[in-house]
């Protein structure tokens, strides 16, 4: 990426202590036993509520809430019962990325539904009810019910339920926002986005709790299990869903996993390591595609050092408009049609940056929504979106930029950016100094 105005100072000792621990694994993984099987000694009770404002309630007012889990739940051999009244049963840990099954049994007019980290909700309901109809009953259940009109996953593809009465199965999975339902072994919500209930506009959370909701008339759950989700699953997992949600669009592979052929630029500048591209330490520039490109998905997953700062470069110019209409500057953040920052923001070293410099904005035009990198020397996977004038950024499965810069006026520290409205070009990295990792690299043209 470009140099920053106010570039702070590398500090080494961090850096180097942030390096020895570069190499390792900081992945997790785990199968969770969310009901023991005698009580609910891991669960609490919980209503509709936003997660912050839940934080900021009363211990009487929670009291409260745990007393109808006492007076509506109970036990049932290996089955949660649940009369259709009361506060939610809601698991005591929050969790993050995840695959959640259990089975479930309603009687006739049950309408029910599961919270993922404290959001609404996948639906559980019976789609022969008369009186839940005019609410889309009759589609079936395993739709993503809060979701605004129009977005996908707001109704299930296909009608999967068993008769109430019946046990039926169901298989939730949440990656960042993204997430897909199966119910009894059918594909009813596909990589769809859970649109966050109580902040329009905004990510969904990064980590919350599971909740069973219920009201009205009785449900049964049992066989619950949550597998969590560490940072190469869950990226391999969105990798793959991402395809499938595509009708199994095939992706160009832009990197073959051992030298730079297929790329141009500053290609003395970077090199191959552990399969990867890295920029050098001390080196930059960008590294392009040798192919030019109009609208596109590119995707990519990366790996931060403690403080890493490099970038995307989308529509870079060709070597010749460069030369002929740039004079040679090769700055993509402002002749390319944006650079995408690709940085550590978390890191002491940026906490004064403008909003617009932090990972995933446009750079110096539109700032991306925060909070959502990996931890520094874990692999995180981002999709982008170029379509005309709009740019959409995904990391690691959560929206955190979507815009449209043919609207931008408005620029950091009132410099122009001369490339926003090209409508083709390069792919590539524009690096700065530090040992960014980048692997597969693949791009998806649109037609």
């Amino acid at each position: 990426m470009r140099r920053f105005q106010h570039r702070f100072a590398k500090n080494m000792v961090a850096f180097l202590a942030g390096a020895a621990l570069f190499s390792s694994s900081f992945a997790w993984a785990e199968d969770i036993q969310l009901f023991n099987g005698k009580d609910f000694s891991n669960w609490h009770g919980r209503t509709t509520i936003d997660p912050k404002v839940y934080a900021t309630k009363s211990d009487a007012e929670k009291a409260k809430w745990n007393d109808e889990i006492k007076t509506h739940w109970k036990i049932e051999g290996n089955e949660i019962v649940n009369d259709g009244k009361g506060a939610y049963l809601t698991t005591n840990e929050d969790y993050e990325d995840f695959d959640f099954e259990f089975e479930y049994k309603i009687v006739a007019n049950c309408d029910s539904g599961i919270y993922l980290r404290g959001i609404p909700q996948v639906q559980i309901w019976d789609p022969t009810s008369e009186a839940s109809k005019v609410h889309g009953a009759e589609k079936g259940s395993g739709g993503l019910w809060n979701n605004p009109a129009g977005w996908a996953g707001k109704d299930p593809i296909v009608r999967a339920d068993k008769p109430a009465g019946e046990w039926n199965k169901m298989k939730i999975r949440l990656v960042g926002e993204r997430c897909t339902v199966w119910l009894n072994d059918q594909t009813v919500v596909k990589h769809a986005r859970l649109h966050n209930y109580f902040a329009k506009g905004e990510p969904l959370p990064k980590s919350g709790p599971i909740q069973l909701q219920t009201h009205g008339a009785e449900i049964r759950f049992r066989n619950l299990k949550l597998s969590t989700h560490d940072a190469e699953t869950a990226n391999k997992l969105l990798a793959q869903d991402e395809v499938a949600a595509m009708d199994n669009a095939k992706f160009e592979s832009l990197f073959n996993g051992k030298d730079l052929a297929g790329w141009a630029g500053a290609t003395s500048n970077y090199t191959v390591v552990d399969g990867a591209i890295q920029c050098m330490k001390g080196k930059g520039g960008v590294l392009h595609s040798e192919k030019v490109y109009s609208d596109y998905v590119f995707r990519v997953d990366f790996k931060l050092p403690p403080a890493g700062n490099n970038g995307l470069a989308m529509r870079y110019p060709t070597k010749e408009e460069r030369a002929e209409k740039y004079k040679g500057n090769a700055d993509g953040a402002y002749i390319g049609m944006c650079e995408l920052q690709v940085l550590d923001d978390g890191h002491q070293n940026y906490k004064s940056i403008d909003p617009r410099q932090a990972h995933g904005s446009a750079y110096g035009m539109v700032a991306a929504k925060r909070g959502y990198l990996r931890p520094t020397g874990q692999w995180n996977h981002q999709t982008v979106r170029v379509q005309g004038s709009k740019v959409t950024v995904e990391l690691n499965g959560t929206t955190i930029l979507d815009t449209d810069l043919s609207q931008v006026s408005e620029f950091m520290a009132n410099t122009p950016h001369p490339g926003k409205d090209r409508t083709s070009g390069h792919v590539g990295f524009a690096g700065h100094s530090d040992e960014v990792q980048f692997k597969n690299v693949e791009i998806l043209p649109l037609k």
